[in-house]
């Protein structure tokens, strides 16, 4: 008879790494199962082969999230040799006439956006000044009450008055700042406004001024390289190209964490949820979704706007008006012309992401309907175009992912969709069913994946909570590990 490991967890995002490091630390036997040649999920850097010496972050490539998790705070990434840089602008909104211009300084931004400047730092000065509290919030398990209620009602009332079509645009006068805004709220890739958009944004946007949109020096795949390095450091394993889709696919184990989809949780452990449970996942609603194209180019995009070349992040998607109008064309399964489009040249936070000859990458993406074929290339070096006349001037070299093929390189991307399902309030606030504990989906079966709160992000907290309940319920350890190195 074959000895039961302790954990198996199937996944190695950087949810179910953080899961596996965090059980590994507690002394358990931990088996990572992943499906791809290569642990790490969507937290990836790879040599696409479109020019030497050029690498590409193969889905997420900018990290606030990271740099104020309280999971890689305590695991240390810096100590580890993981170092996160935040350049001077945070993201950029560029305009028909001028542009939206976030720094890490709060004040500039404010002073730059001129009438509205009073607005901006009245929806983002408390919060900011209490960002460590409000990160507590909105990072943990959604189980506990905020530790200072007046931050977390603020950062609701704003997320309300921003996520309701009467009251958004009450605050501003002008177009610059609510463009800006809602360029950060396009990242849920939801209809907007919405309430769940509203909070991505807020999020976000409060960390832009606290902590910066950080990028990893030499890519992704650095942070990766931290959690798989740890794991082994205390005996965990990973087994890569091991596909799980059935029971028959997992060696015995006493409990069972997934850093995958409700939907896939079902299809293997289906026997051993409770029928409500078994329903809920299978009914798992996912979202629009996302076309990557990557690309290389021979010197920095042609900016018209100089000013948002020293962004980490551009959010090409013109006024608040025209994103919005973009974002409902999916709900209608259309594409939209011209569409929202995300874009970060990692090298202007990290100058060595740059070739010696000054070739660079150019991560982008297109938002599209879910399940999309289209090659967006075209599309999408228009956008740029129309902010930055010359742009194709500069590209050598490109490869897109249509939103279908996504899915193939992370079974998590449902038709494209990156978040790992729809961005609602609901799925922010209590996770995939309506249940006592969204980690805990069965007697030693868990999950830990976006699905679960806090949602999407490269933060690590999904995991986190769930090997605590991991611990607590499957081994009887109240107290969880030590993190630091």
């Amino acid at each position: 008879m074959t000895r039961a490991l302790d954990v198996v967890v199937v996944g190695s995002g950087p949810n179910g790494l953080a899961a596996a490091v965090t059980l590994a630390r507690a002394g358990l036997e931990v088996v990572v199962l992943e499906a791809q040649p290569h642990p790490g999920g969507g937290a990836r850097t790879a040599d696409l082969g479109l020019w030497p010496g050029v690498v590409h972050d193969t889905c997420s490539a900018v990290h606030p999230m990271a740099v104020a998790s309280p999971f890689f705070r305590r695991f240390d990434l810096a100590a580890r040799g993981v170092e996160l840089v935040a350049p001077e602008v945070s993201y950029a909104q560029p305009l028909a006439q001028g542009a939206g211009i976030a720094y890490r300084d709060l004040d500039r931004t404010a002073r730059e956006l001129g009438v509205d400047g009073g607005a901006w730092l009245e929806t983002f000065g408390p919060l900011v000044a209490h960002a460590e509290a409000l990160v507590g919030f909105l990072m943990g398990d959604r189980r506990h009450l905020p530790r200072d209620l007046v931050t977390a009602v603020r950062f609701g009332l704003r997320a309300f008055e921003q996520g309701v079509a009467p009251l958004w645009d009450r605050r501003f006068r002008e177009e610059t700042a609510p463009a800006l805004l809602t360029g950060i709220a396009s990242h849920a890739i939801t209809p907007l406004p919405s309430i769940a958009g509203a909070g991505t944004a807020l999020l976000l946007g409060t960390l832009a001024h606290a902590v910066g949109w950080t990028v990893p020096l030499g890519g992704t795949q650095a942070i990766t390289d931290a959690l798989v390095a740890d794991l082994r450091a205390h005996g965990g394993e990973i087994r890569t190209g091991h596909l799980v889709r059935t029971q028959r696919d997992l060696p015995p184990a006493r409990a069972v964490v997934f850093d995958t989809s409700p939907s896939a949780v079902a299809a293997v452990m289906g026997a051993r949820l409770s029928r409500g449970t078994a329903r809920g996942y299978q009914a798992y609603r996912h979202g629009n979704a996302a076309a990557k194209v990557d690309f290389v180019l021979s010197g920095p995009v042609p900016w018209a706007d100089p000013r948002v070349g020293r962004a980490g992040t551009v959010h090409v998607g013109g006024t608040r008006a025209e994103m919005a109008a973009a974002e409902h064309a999916l709900t209608q399964g259309r594409h939209a012309e011209p569409p929202m489009v995300l874009a970060s040249d990692p090298s202007v936070g990290d100058p060595g992401r740059a070739t010696a000859d000054g070739h660079r990458p150019l991560w982008t993406y297109a938002h599209v309907p879910a399940g999309s074929r289209a090659d967006v290339t075209e599309a999408v070096t228009a956008r740029i175009e129309q902010y930055a006349p010359g742009f194709r001037d500069v590209v050598v070299a490109s490869r897109c992912t249509p939103a279908a093929r996504i899915e193939l390189g992370n079974a998590n991307y449902v038709g494209g969709d990156i978040a790992g399902g729809a961005i609602t309030l609901p799925r922010m606030l209590v996770g995939p069913v309506l249940s006592p504990d969204p980690f805990v989906a069965a007697d030693g079966v868990y999950l830990c994946s976006a699905a679960v709160p806090p949602g999407p992000g490269v933060h690590g907290m999904g995991g986190w909570h769930a090997a605590r309940r991991v611990l607590a319920r499957s081994f009887g350890i109240e107290r969880p590990p030590g993190l630091a190195p």
